[in-house]
């Protein structure tokens, strides 16, 4: 994790803005976050669709410049604004990828553990962050390779959260034959299996009884899909292990997903996964932590036993 200090915060003076949808319900959080980037003489730029579609709803009163992909953002960027929930700022990784350009996930969605400024917040936790007064989480990120090569991978082979290997058109097991560094492990036959990165411990593979990790843990975690062998369960690994797959399915094709994208592949593709070349960085704002957004999402600590209120 890295702190910043106050006399950085100066720096900030162009931003970019990214949502893939608005809703009724958003637009006083989207207005209160320009408002309060254009009083301290922030330039913002918008993503082109997302631009088009404030415009149709006639949402801002002003003209802004637009970027449309990765090649129209760069380094001079100091800070990368979402506004939706977690599959939004997925979606903003992609164009992001090695530039390193902070995010900061405004929820406006629904679960949120990557979006985690409550959309009531949004005036004083932009405060908090042009004071200086946050820290900055890396986040890493997987990388796929595949052999023969995915030509859906072929620019786009990273994830944020997890990379899942998934049964199609069969309601039969699938084997995900299963090494670490070269040597085998084990093969499982489930539904699937899941790589997950700490940030993605709290997504799908949580939701398959995968552990929790935490953002800054050096770990990986690779959980069954609904196993058929009972004794199957999640493994946590060291984030520098070499992960290779093969499968074995009674279908000539399965699927592969990184993050939100989703391709079909032959079954005698070999999968590769490891830990990307690069990492996402997160802003925290210091009225916000990672053990308070658990004890929020997941309603830890919500017990008539517990004295305080948490």
């Amino acid at each position: 994790m890295y702190v910043f200090h106050d006399n950085e915060l100066k720096k900030m003076k162009k931003v970019a803005i990214y949502g893939q949808s608005y809703s009724i319900s958003a637009e006083k959080e989207i207005q209160i976050l320009l408002e309060v980037l254009q009083e301290n003489n922030i330039s913002c730029f918008i993503e082109k669709q997302f631009y088009d579609l404030l415009r149709e709803g006639n949402i801002l009163e002003n003209s802004y410049p637009t970027f449309s992909d990765f090649t129209d953002l760069n380094t001079s960027f100091d800070t990368f604004f979402t506004l939706g929930g977690d599959g939004t700022i997925l979606r903003a990784v992609t164009y992001i990828r090695d530039l390193r350009i902070p995010i900061l996930g405004i929820n406006t969605g629904r679960l949120g553990f990557l979006a985690t400024i409550n959309k009531k917040n949004i005036q004083e936790s932009v405060e908090l962050i042009l004071k200086g007064e946050f820290t900055i989480q890396e986040r890493t990120l997987l990388s796929v390779k595949t052999s023969p090569k995915t030509e859906e991978f072929s620019e786009l082979n990273f994830a944020l959260n997890e990379v899942t290997i998934a049964r199609k058109n069969t309601t039969s097991m699938i084997g995900v034959r299963t090494s670490l560094n070269k040597e085998y492990l084990t093969n499982y036959w489930a539904d699937g299996l899941i790589v997950a990165t700490p940030t993605g411990s709290t997504g799908y593979s949580l939701s398959c009884s995968g552990p929790v990790i935490l953002p800054n843990s050096k770990s990986l975690v690779i959980t069954p899909i609904a196993p058929h062998n009972l004794n199957a369960r999640s493994m946590v690994i060291s984030d520098e292990t070499n992960i290779q797959l093969t499968i074995d399915s009674r279908e000539k094709d399965f699927l592969i997903s990184l993050d939100s994208r989703i391709t079909s592949v032959t079954k005698n593709t070999e999968v590769f996964i490891e830990k990307a070349p690069f990492s996402i960085r997160s802003i925290i704002p210091n009225n916000q932590s990672f053990l308070q957004t658990l004890r929020s999402k997941l309603l830890w600590g919500e017990d008539t036993r517990n004295e305080t209120n948490l």
